[in-house]
């Protein structure tokens, strides 16, 4: 403003006020300098031109009036100064000074006409307000004498109507007042009717008009009476909302909620609901469990009453345990369901409001404080979630650590954890919760209860194996353990279940939420009586046998292929499937599995003891509690693992311990088996059977952990010949073992799936280390037999009466060979008496056949170390013998190769070898005894080298025997 009036200086212009005094046309100019000359000489006379200086003016110097030009010329000067920039800078500045002002000039010339025109009507309006002043003036003088005439008159008509009209406003605020002391009565009969909304709604109504007549004296009695009533409907309304933790009814929480809406207390009804709900699961609970406590306890005595809750569940009996649980879960899922039902209702009418408000935005106001209002509620119920729950847990394991459950029925604590299971199925529907808390404490009670019910299951396994006669249980050949009871929940995992031990929480639909389900009726906690008891396990066989048909043809001989079941004629069968692979059969084949497989035509049904099968219905059961409590699932799979344990070192002691076989150096026990055997033997075996007093506390609680080592059966006969040693019993035994690893291979899947990462080494391990050594517990066991069964001895004495040193080559061979097969023969004869009682497989038979052989052939080594005397045609008659032996012997069993046959033949050529190769021959054999290479040095070489070469090599024999001591 200020820069256009300098302009209007410069350009002789006067402001509106000094043309008002000086009206003269006539308006005079100063004269312009030289240099303004100059400056308007040198302005673009173009408009455009003009135009582009204006707009490179920097937008500073339109900012304000309080813009130093000059400072801020100043400051942006450069460090050095050049005279003829400074010019050029400065001319700038003057055009661009020029071109505003002409162009403010240009502007007022171009409003002046305007400027005139408008002076002119300021003089005549001016005018204007002079005459009407004096109008005025002449009017006020003729009002006053008006006044003065026609005041006394007017004054009475008005008052005479104002008393009317206060008389008529008096009566209509005495027939109001009536009526506000009629109202106590109508709010008493709209409580009663539960009314919430009309009363509230008629007693604002009467404190909004009873304030409007709150000069009455009357009135502020009836106000104060009103007040109380309002805080009496408020008291009502607590306790109507309080009905909804335990029974919410629609229409009941519909008419609460409208109630506190009209009293503009959403938020602290939301509040004080979620109190309710609190004191509702206490209150639930306490009388839940007070009730069976005053039950059982047979008396109506009050000093229960005063227990907390805590010490009340104490004295819950273990008869009662389960059903006040049940009780306690169906209490405390309806305040839960009342909460959910709630929260269903509060998101329906939000969504019915919001509808509402869509098609109504007239009151912005009361639309925001309604928003605000949903939103809190909704966050306050979203939160109120977590912490019902949390209560209901704390509640929940305050009850199940309040009594101990070591003692009870494994099925009555199978039933504990499917209501807790099925409890924290809630809890994840409910609020998404994990329930940590019951978790952790149903897998304290879980440990707690295993470790004993464990502990008592490995004496009855102990017990059990002890009294086990070996004796074959008959099961059909189509047997799995998935037709037992206890692995029912592994096939009904696949689908939806009522109880959840037979359904793990992941595999549970998640269609429809147990909410869902049970919102119009029903509890998912009603006990259910068990499916089954009514269903009957069809795994057993008559005798052992599928049918009569194949019992009568159990017995019978066959000499052709037709005979042999199609089954029989592959070369693999795989016995979980029953399949086989495309692949030609050689009749030389079905031949070698009639020799090899005794009594093939009975059924191939597994074999296995009624131990075996307790073992397995007990790791049926140590699933299904893991599979509804993974939280234990180690302990649980730890436990079952002592299970195999001990049953693999009970065979092995009962059946393969034998110190003067395992002497023999010949590996029968694997370095991996000796493990396995030695860790059992110092983890679970007591071997001290007297208890020390003078031991340690700690000593006593690990002999707690451990169990005495199984003894024999003084029923079962090992010593017979006849029946092989036992042979029977034997192959019961190491079998159902077999067996027994097959299905722990078989459950290794389902083990993997519930077993925490961190101790997935330890499965490994097991698997490894353990169930994978079953089968090696064949050759220990077997030896022993193969050991007993033939007469290696008389074979000795036979050989010792052989003359070796003959003169000429011998044709016969020599009677112990004959002897010797003899006793195979009578051995094979014994295996198909056997295999009349209990199937003979295939690997058991070869592992019996493998042994013998072995034997036979050390005990020819043997036989011909003792020989004193020998000649070149006696080495010859060895090997003629052995060869008689070896081609006899193929015809009774079809292992190929024969085991040792190289032991025997090696041992004969070195009878051939100089002094020179004997040496290095002796190094490399060291299979053979220190007899038997002293032998070949003495008998062969004896005669051909001198004293001094023979001590060389028997020195050599003595350096390798040493390290063997």
């Amino acid at each position: 403003m200020q820069k256009i009036k300098s302009l209007m200086t410069r350009q002789g212009l006067r402001s509106p006020q000094e043309s008002v005094n000086d009206l003269s046309p006539i308006e005079t100019f100063r004269i312009p300098t030289k240099e303004e000359l100059r400056e308007l000489h040198e302005e673009p006379t173009d408009p455009q031109a003009q135009q582009e200086i204006i707009n490179s003016i920097e937008e500073v110097y339109f900012s304000n009036d309080s813009f130093d030009i000059v400072k801020y010329e100043l400051e942006r000067l450069p460090p050095v100064l050049s005279l003829q920039e400074l010019e050029e800078y400065r001319d700038k500045l003057k055009q661009q000074q020029a071109a505003v002002s002409k162009k403010v000039a240009d502007l007022i010339l171009e409003k002046q006409p305007a400027y005139v025109e408008e002076l002119e009507r300021v003089t005549s309006l001016q005018s204007g307000l002079q005459l009407a002043a004096v109008i005025c003036t002449n009017g006020r003088r003729h009002l006053n004498i008006a006044k003065e005439g026609f005041t006394q008159t007017s004054l009475g008509l008005l008052a005479n109507q104002r008393k009317r009209q206060l008389l008529i406003g008096l009566l209509k605020s005495l027939r109001t007042i009536k009526t506000l002391q009629r109202t106590d009565v109508r709010l008493s009969e709209m409580l009663e009717e539960e009314d919430y909304p009309g009363a509230i709604q008629l007693c604002l109504e009467c404190q909004k008009a009873a304030s409007t007549f709150k000069h009455y004296s009357c009135i502020s009695e009836l106000n104060s009476k009103l007040q109380d009533t309002l805080e009496q409907i408020e008291e009502q309304l607590d306790v109507a909302l309080s009905k909804i933790c335990k029974n919410f009814d629609i229409n009941h929480y519909t008419k609460v909620q409208q109630a506190y809406r009209l009293l503009g207390k959403t938020q602290t009804a939301m509040d004080q609901l979620h109190m309710h709900f609190t004191q509702a699961i206490h209150n639930t609970v306490f009388q839940v469990v007070l009730g069976y406590v005053e039950l059982c306890a047979g008396n109506t005595d009050t000093k229960f009453q005063k227990l907390q809750y805590k010490d009340l569940c104490t004295h819950i009996t273990s008869d009662s345990y389960i059903p006040c649980l049940a009780d306690l879960c169906k209490a405390l899922w309806e305040v839960m369901l009342s909460y959910y039902r709630t929260m269903q209702w509060h998101e329906n009418h939000d969504q019915d409001e919001g509808a509402v408000v869509s098609s109504d935005s007239n009151n912005v106001i009361r639309t925001e404080e309604n928003s605000f209002d949903r939103n809190y509620v909704k966050k306050k119920l979203e939160h109120g979630l977590s912490r019902i729950w949390q209560d209901v847990q704390l509640k929940v394991k305050t009850y199940l650590l309040g009594t101990d459950l070591s003692n009870f029925k494994y099925d009555d604590f199978i039933f504990v954890l499917d209501v807790i299971s099925r409890l924290m199925q809630v809890g994840e529907e409910f609020c998404g919760s994990k329930s940590e808390v019951l978790q952790e404490s149903i897998r304290k009670q879980s440990v707690n209860y295993f470790k004993t019910y464990h502990r008592t299951r490995l004496e009855e396994l102990r017990m059990f194996l002890e009294n086990e006669t070996w004796e074959l249980c008959p099961v059909k050949s189509s047997f799995s353990i998935l037709q037992l009871h206890e692995f029912k929940f592994m096939e009904q995992s696949r689908s939806p279940s009522v109880s959840p031990s037979k359904q793990p929480a992941s595999a549970i639909s998640s269609t429809v939420t147990l909410f869902e389900q049970y919102c119009n009726g029903g509890n998912p906690f009603e006990i259910q009586a068990d499916s089954k008891d009514d269903e009957t396990e069809d795994v057993l066989a008559s005798n052992g046998y599928e049918s009569d048909e194949q019992e009568k043809s159990a017995y019978q001989e066959y000499d052709s292929d037709s005979d042999v079941p199609e089954e029989l004629k592959r070369d693999y069968v795989d016995e979980q499937t029953g399949d086989a692979p495309i692949k030609s059969v050689s009749r030389e084949t079905l031949r070698s599995r009639k020799r090899s497989d005794y009594n093939l035509n009975k059924v191939n049904a597994p074999i296995l003891t009624n131990t075996t099968l307790n073992v397995i219905r007990l790791v049926g059961k140590y699933m299904q509690m893991m599979n509804i409590l993974k939280p234990i699932a180690f302990d649980v799979i730890h436990f079952m693992s002592q299970l195999f344990d001990y049953y693999l070192y009970a065979v092995y002691t009962f059946f393969g311990r034998n110190d003067t076989f395992e002497s023999t150096g010949l590996g029968l026990s694997s370095s991996r088996l000796r493990t396995t055997l030695n860790r059992i033997q110092e983890s679970l075996i007591d071997l001290e059977v007297s208890a020390d007093p003078s031991g340690t506390l700690t000593a006593a609680e690990e002999r707690k952990e451990k169990v005495p080592s199984p003894h024999l059966s003084h029923l079962v006969v090992l010593t017979s010949g006849n029946s092989l040693y036992g042979l029977a019993e034997r192959v019961v035994a190491t079998e159902s073992l077999v067996f027994l690893a097959e299905q722990f291979e078989f459950l290794q899947p389902h083990l993997d799936a519930v077993m925490p990462a961190a101790k997935k080494p330890f499965l490994q391990q097991f698997y490894s280390q353990t169930v994978s050594t079953a089968s090696e517990l064949r050759k220990p066991v077997y030896w022993i037999i193969a050991a007993k069964a033939i007469d290696y001895e008389q074979m000795l004495l036979l050989m010792a009466n052989v003359k070796w040193d003959v003169k000429e080559i011998m044709s016969q061979h020599n009677v112990y060979v004959d002897a010797l097969l003899k006793e195979f023969e009578e051995f094979n004869k014994r295996l198909n008496d056997v295999s009349k009682r209990v199937r003979i497989p295939l690997p058991v038979s070869n592992i019996l056949w493998e042994h013998c052989i072995r034997l036979a052939n050390r005990t020819l080594v043997e036989g011909y170390a003792n020989v004193k005397k020998c000649s070149n045609e006696g080495r010859a008659l060895m090997q003629l013998d052995f060869q008689q032996f070896l081609m006899k012997l193929e015809k009774l069993t079809d292992i190929r190769p024969i085991p040792d046959k190289e032991f025997v033949e090696t041992y004969i050529k070195a009878y051939y070898l100089t002094e020179n190769d004997m040496e290095s021959w002796i190094k490399e054999h060291r299979e053979y005894s220190t007899k038997q290479l002293t032998n070949l040095v003495n008998i062969c070489l004896g005669t051909y080298i001198n004293k001094k070469a023979r001590q060389k090599l028997l020195a050599t024999i003595d350096d390798i025997d040493r390290p063997k001591r």
